[in-house]
């Protein structure tokens, strides 16, 4: 067995898509606290990001603030550059930028169609394709951020549930087609309680439908990161749902 220590991921390279705030600042700070060195990406939260870097470097790690659309190929191609040229490396991939949105369908436009899909599914794979090189000669992994949409139609969400069920899906042929060099495993949280005010009676509803009777934590999602961040690689394909049973209910 492998001796446990302070820092499992000491001397690792972490690049966090979106990790400005809400989960990815959480991943950055988690990730950070167990040694590795991380870069993260945003696209207009560029006070929070900063702020997310000051944190971060105050676990004595290397950090940087990249601004990049995942939605657009030149952005990715020269925001991975850079990482690569500032933490040496990639060890570590998380795809976590992603919008949300509920929208009745007969209402939804084709542009909110397309917007969600080229974030949330093409923006998966746009980053992956580009970290390939790097992750390949570090015997990489790549965490994607799923949802419990992407396992349970929601009503409302139909253009969010279909591109996580197509990140569900891409997690599955990356990990196949990336073997044996990289791992590639997907996170799918449920209802996750950040604070926000606006949703606090929705979260309510769901607290009481939740067979484990209490909504999700940030701290449960980066739970769930950090196991496949330092998981055997022999774990590859899985979608993991983080959602205290409620895909049960």
């Amino acid at each position: 067995m492998p001796r446990l220590n302070d820092t499992p991921l000491g001397g690792k390279a972490v690049l966090i898509t979106g990790g400005a705030k809400r989960l990815g600042r959480a991943f950055a700070l988690g990730l950070a606290n167990a040694g590795a060195d991380v870069a993260i990406t945003y696209l207009q939260s560029g006070r929070e990001a900063q702020s997310t870097v000051i944190d971060v470097s105050g676990f004595g790690v290397r950090a940087v603030a990249l601004r990049c659309d995942v939605r657009d190929e030149k952005s990715v191609k020269a925001m991975v550059k850079e990482a690569v040229r500032e933490l040496g490396g990639i060890d570590i991939l998380i795809n976590n930028a992603a919008i949300y949105e509920s929208v009745q369908f007969d209402k939804m436009t084709v542009a909110q169609w397309d917007n969600m899909f080229a974030t949330n599914a093409r923006g998966t794979f746009l980053v992956s394709r580009e970290a390939l090189r790097s992750l390949r000669q570090r015997k990489g992994r790549i965490i994607n951020l799923g949802s419990l949409g992407g396992l349970r139609p929601w009503a409302t969400h139909a253009h969010y549930c279909s591109s996580k069920a197509a990140v569900n899906m891409l997690t599955k042929v990356m990990a196949k087609a990336l073997a044996p060099e990289i791992s590639v495993n997907c996170v799918a949280p449920g209802m996750i309680d950040l604070g926000q005010k606006s949703a606090a009676q929705f979260l309510k509803r769901m607290k009481s439908k939740t067979p484990m009777q209490r909504n999700g934590t940030a701290d449960d999602v980066t739970a769930a990161v950090m196991f496949y961040a330092t998981a055997p690689p022999f774990i590859t394909g899985q979608v993991l749902a983080v959602d205290g049973g409620l895909e049960l209910a």
